[in-house]
């Protein structure tokens, strides 16, 4: 910034002065009251996975025939099911089984993606082509029919459930790491290191992997309340852990034959299975904002 100051006199020259730039003030913006919701739920979330017995000490499997179908009350906050098993305590433990399917699918899907996007960033062209094309193939379909498909070859069950989940999301992990390497390879760092003779596990290493896989946290945490979602629908459909275990999918399935009598049965763990997801969708957009630079 220039100042320039008048004469003294009728005879002296102007006087040009540089004045100091302004100092720029940043303001820092307040968290939104949603995403603090939502870390203070998945907070919650993480507690009743890790120790439910702090939440809900009771047992999760045991009946009361003399409680059938009992309403929330202070007694049973979530009331009971058709067992009279309380359904606040299964919502409770019913967390750590949903969550443990979601984050083993999850850590398939990003793992396998990693090494598959890498693969086809780094191959040959005619390679490169192949794996891409059927990234995209694969991606065409609706996701809980892929996980159909599979747990229709490979059986009901959990292990079956984590398996087709990861697989069945798998692509759009590989698709963002590809794109991420078709930029990082051609960078002027990893041109000097080629021309310097490292070796290309050390390239790949040191230089490739540490800047693609920035965007693969944010995608896995959104990921992470698809496959819960998706792990709650198949358990409905009796694809995923089974009766009497207090999976939230296989609670829903439970209880729909209840609902005029005793709709918490149903409603309650659907409610847990739609508030997770929705938490992990506002945090990871969230991560994703202040990733990519913006604020909103």
């Amino acid at each position: 910034m220039t100042v320039t100051l008048g004469p003294l006199s009728t005879d002296a020259p102007a006087l040009t002065v540089d004045a100091p730039p302004a100092p720029v003030v940043r303001t820092r913006r307040r968290m939104r009251p949603g995403v603090l919701a939502a870390g203070a739920y998945l907070i919650l979330l993480v507690l009743a996975a890790a120790w439910p017995a702090a939440l809900a000490p009771g047992d999760p499997l045991a009946a009361d025939p003399l409680g059938v179908l009992s309403r929330p009350s202070a007694a049973h906050w979530f009331g009971t099911d058709h067992l009279g098993r309380d359904v606040w305590t299964r919502v409770v433990h019913g967390a750590g089984h949903s969550l443990t399917i979601g984050l083993a699918a999850t850590a398939i899907a990003v793992t396998g993606g990693v090494l598959l996007g890498l693969l086809a960033g780094l191959a040959h062209r005619v390679a490169d082509e192949a794996l891409s094309r059927t990234f995209d193939a694969v991606s065409a379909f609706p996701l809980l029919l892929l996980a159909l498909l599979f747990i229709a070859v490979a059986g009901p069950g959990t292990v079956s459930l984590i398996v087709a989940i990861g697989i069945a999301t798998l692509p759009h992990h590989a698709r963002v790491v590809r794109g991420q390497t078709l930029l990082v390879r051609r960078a002027t760092y990893v041109e000097q290191a080629v021309t310097f003779g490292l070796s290309r596990p050390r390239l790949v290493l040191r230089h490739v992997l540490p800047n693609v896989v920035g965007p693969v946290p944010v995608l896995a945490v959104i990921g992470l309340g698809e496959a819960i979602l998706v792990a709650a629908g198949l358990s409905f459909l009796g694809m995923g852990p089974q009766p009497p275990s207090p999976e939230w999918g296989t609670m829903l399935s439970e209880g729909r034959n209840y609902l005029q009598v005793a709709w918490w049965i149903s409603i309650l763990p659907g409610l847990a299975v739609t508030a997770t997801v929705v938490s992990l969708t506002v945090v990871g957009r969230h991560w994703q904002a202040r990733f990519d630079g913006r604020r909103r």
